[in-house]
């Protein structure tokens, strides 16, 4: 028989940044998990999102709207247009670059994914109320708001 694990001290119990990495944790773990189980992670998603929400873009303004390194960006683009979520045409206004624009079968894996995602935050939610979470989705924003940069860096890598 193993020993039960000792109690976390309760001054590491008290430390807001230790308990936000540790609700990190678990939440990327769930994100992660619903995403996997459709072939798909955090990057297909992001990438949707934002060409939903955004529009059509270049490679570069993808990055910039997403947080994901350029030189991650291909590949993510890559596994997207093979799977026809995304379409990529040649920039009428400057042919060295292309356009990535949501097709429609990318428009309804979007929203299955969002239907994960919506699940993942339930379950890592689930021991707050209602007004809990939205206070917690406020606090949560207005400590990402405050310290993020004037300009974001483009080299930044989780888009959630």
């Amino acid at each position: 028989m193993s020993p039960s694990p000792e109690p976390t001290p309760a001054r590491l119990r008290a430390i807001p940044s230790r308990l936000l990495a540790g609700a990190a944790v678990v939440a990327d773990r769930l994100v992660s998990e619903r995403l996997a189980a459709e072939d798909a992670h955090k990057w297909h998603f992001a990438v949707l999102v934002a060409l939903a929400e955004g529009g059509a873009a270049s490679q570069a303004e993808l990055s910039r709207r997403t947080g994901i390194y350029r030189s991650d960006m291909v590949a993510v683009l890559n596994e997207l247009a093979d799977a026809e979520y995304i379409r990529r045409e040649p920039d009428p206004a400057d042919r060295r670059r292309n356009v990535i624009t949501l097709t429609r079968a990318g428009g309804r894996r979007l929203e299955r994914l969002d239907m994960l995602i919506a699940d993942a935050q339930r379950e890592l939610l689930v021991p707050l109320t209602p007004g809990q979470q939205d206070e917690l989705t406020h606090l949560l924003t207005l400590l990402t708001e405050h310290h993020r940069p004037p300009h974001p860096h483009p080299r930044t890598r989780d888009p959630q």
